[in-house]
């Protein structure tokens, strides 16, 4: 079993029911799916600029992503509809929380000058946002690899219904988040 379900299952469920003063076990704040995302603007050029974003993702997540298409055309950016825009990977399951694990206990800690996740990047309904501005900061990315350097957006999505609920779990968890930034 993984170690972070495991320790999702027989400790921090308790310790939330207790925090928040949660009655029913059904209302504990969970991790529902983390949508891993790049968006590949460039790929309106040069489809080549596809592969090796498609290559990092799969690498990080150990999943093969899907290839999301532009919607309707923009004749300013050049976009047509149907054509490949960015890569996205859903992960649910044992996968959601060894990438989580991997994310708080290796990822995070290798930043620049890191002071702790902002608190602000949470939207009403409990979910979480993550952005990079490069993918090498994931261990699995060697810098040969990284020749073409591409953003990652990393949505963590819960059944907390607000921020205090997400915050909570994410905090046990093993997020690092800034200290003394709760009411921002």
């Amino acid at each position: 079993m993984n170690r972070l379900k495991e320790k999702y299952q027989k400790q921090v469920r308790t310790e939330l029911q207790k925090e928040l003063g949660v009655k029913n076990p059904h209302q504990i704040p969970q991790l529902t799916k983390i949508v891993v995302s790049a968006g590949v603007g460039r790929a309106t050029q040069d489809s080549k600029h596809l592969d090796p974003v498609v290559s990092t993702l799969t690498k990080i997540t150990g999943q093969k992503p899907v290839i999301t298409k532009a919607r309707k055309s923009i004749a300013t950016f050049k976009l047509r509809e149907g054509m490949p825009i960015g890569v996205t990977v859903t992960l649910r399951g044992d996968r959601m929380y060894y990438f989580m694990d991997r994310l708080v206990s290796v990822v995070i800690p290798r930043l620049r000058d890191f002071h702790g996740m902002s608190t602000k990047s949470f939207d009403g309904q409990g979910n979480y946002s993550i952005g990079f501005k490069e993918q090498s900061v994931f261990a699995e990315i060697s810098y040969e690899e990284a020749n073409i350097v591409h953003g990652i957006q990393i949505n963590i999505i819960t059944t907390a219904k607000d921020k205090a609920g997400a915050q909570a779990l994410l905090t046990h968890l093993g997020m690092p988040f800034e200290k003394g930034g709760q009411n921002g």
